[in-house]
């Protein structure tokens, strides 16, 4: 037990750090004022210097960054200059997502694997390879001596893709070579990332559970003999229990988000840093930074949010006009979360479908009848078929709208009992195979140089003025 100078010492201790705290804050939010007057650009300035903010074209396309053989975003056709809406089509290496999905469903095989060999080497494995495959992730999946001990039960976190962040760094001081940059090391660096990326997952989640939710602590081994989408299930739940049905649900949905071309911002941000030259595990770290944020990774999680909302404020889901002037209200800004946007509806570069989105509705309506939430399934269905009129008329945009993977990602999750804190740290599991394939691709690239785009400096030029002149 303490004694009781020392308990007075570390209250005394922690009472001071407030303080100080406070005072700092007081200090900043005074001086935020001036930082306000120096810092806001006029948007006339993108205009005048034509700024491709967001790195997009003024008619929507994208500007032209970089050239890859991982994933093509197909979701329209240029005719004389113009953009026209076309059905998406998702490319793995030139190969349609549908019939790569088609393949291993028919052949009741978990997809996952033969998909991450398909992007990370470029061809599609045979049996014997797709067997060594497997045992290589299945023997790379144990993480090092004692890292969830000193990494992730140490210092938890309640948000699970800021743990991941810090592990993915961590694991580069248990790396023996870790800025060998040689393709066999990169290879194995990049394979037992996206081994150990499901184990970190289940284990930050337990460690949340633990020590922030204040529930009892379940870590799991992963077993060998299961595939990466039964190993998540199993580990992430204290019985180990699931159903052959849910690890098949599972395992499409990461297939269906492991590869979405080198202009998404994740993957971009991973070419960027790759391009400088930095290990790989700083390159992994900052996309997942990247994914965290609720414009990309984050998007399911607020259109859950969203329909939780839509739910309690319309009474009759099958009353379309009730519906319709709930989603007007969105759109005005005048319900949701004031942002006036309909989320899971609209894509940057999907315009008449998002091919993910299809696959996955289809698959969530089979389960949603099982799950005897076809109500609420059905009402997703109908804010996807109301919403691009509605859009239309009120703001006045012409914009081809359609449903994007979002719209239906996170109520899968839901059906599956999968908890909200876990819908983004699941896309990252995805993706963590793209990543690398991206990384690699980037740092074996022969015309490769640092990615260095242009910003235009429009603040005034000003005088120094001594210190003692400044009040």
């Amino acid at each position: 037990m303490l004694s009781m100078d020392i308990y007075q010492t570390l209250i005394e201790a922690r009472k001071k750090a407030m303080e100080q705290y406070n005072s700092s804050v007081d200090f900043i939010q005074g001086i935020c004022g001036e930082f306000e007057r120096y810092t806001q650009i006029s948007p006339r300035y993108y205009d005048k210097y034509d700024v491709k903010r967001g790195l997009r074209n003024h008619d929507g396309t994208g500007v032209m960054a970089g050239v890859t053989l991982i994933g093509n975003v197909k979701g329209y056709i240029m005719e004389d200059g113009e953009k026209v809406p076309a059905p998406g089509r998702l490319l793995y290496r030139g190969i349609n997502v549908e019939d790569l999905i088609q393949g291993f469903i028919s052949g009741d095989r978990f997809g996952y694997e033969e998909t991450a060999y398909l992007l990370m080497f470029g061809g599609l494995p045979t049996p014997e390879e797709l067997t060594q495959f497997r045992d290589i992730l299945a023997f790379y999946r144990e993480l090092p001596h004692n890292f969830t001990e000193d990494m992730i039960l140490t210092a938890p976190s309640h948000d699970i893709m800021n743990k991941l962040a810090r592990s993915v760094l961590a694991l580069y001081s248990y790396d023996p070579d870790p800025d060998n940059n040689t393709l066999p090391i990169e290879m194995l660096q990049a394979l037992r990332l996206v081994a150990r990326f499901p184990v970190i997952v289940a284990h930050a989640y337990a460690a949340k559970k633990h020590y922030v939710d204040r529930e009892s602590l379940y870590l799991h081994r992963p077993q060998p003999e299961l595939s990466v989408a039964e190993n998540f299930l199993y580990s992430v739940r204290h019985d180990n229990r699931f159903t052959k049905e849910e690890a098949r649900l599972l395992d499409l949905c990461l297939v269906l988000h492991m590869e979405h071309g080198g202009g998404n911002n994740s993957a971009f941000a991973c070419r960027v840093l790759s391009s400088s030259g930095t290990d790989i595990y700083s390159a992994i770290a900052a996309a997942v930074g990247s994914l965290k944020g609720p414009k990309h990774g984050g998007a399911n999680m607020r259109v859950m949010n969203m329909f939780q909302d839509i739910e309690a404020n319309v009474k009759d889901w099958k009353d379309d006009e009730e519906v319709s002037a709930y989603l007007t209200k969105i759109l005005k800004k005048e319900a949701g979360d004031g942002s006036g946007l309909i989320y899971g509806m609209g894509h940057a570069v999907y315009t008449m479908s998002d091919p993910r989105a299809v696959i996955l509705k289809k698959f969530a309506k089979d389960m949603a009848a099982k799950k005897g939430m076809l109500e609420e399934f059905e009402l997703f269905e109908t804010v996807e078929r109301l919403t691009p009129d509605l859009f239309h008329s009120i703001t006045g945009q012409e914009k081809t709208m359609c449903a994007n993977v979002d719209m239906y990602s996170g109520l899968v999750y839901k059906m599956m009992d999968i908890p909200p804190e876990l819908y983004t740290p699941l896309f990252a599991i995805a993706r963590i195979v793209g990543w690398c394939a991206h990384r690699v691709e980037e740092i074996y690239n022969p015309y490769g140089r640092i990615i260095r785009p242009a910003y235009k400096a429009v603040g005034p030029k000003r005088s120094f003025v001594p210190l003692e002149e400044r009040g």
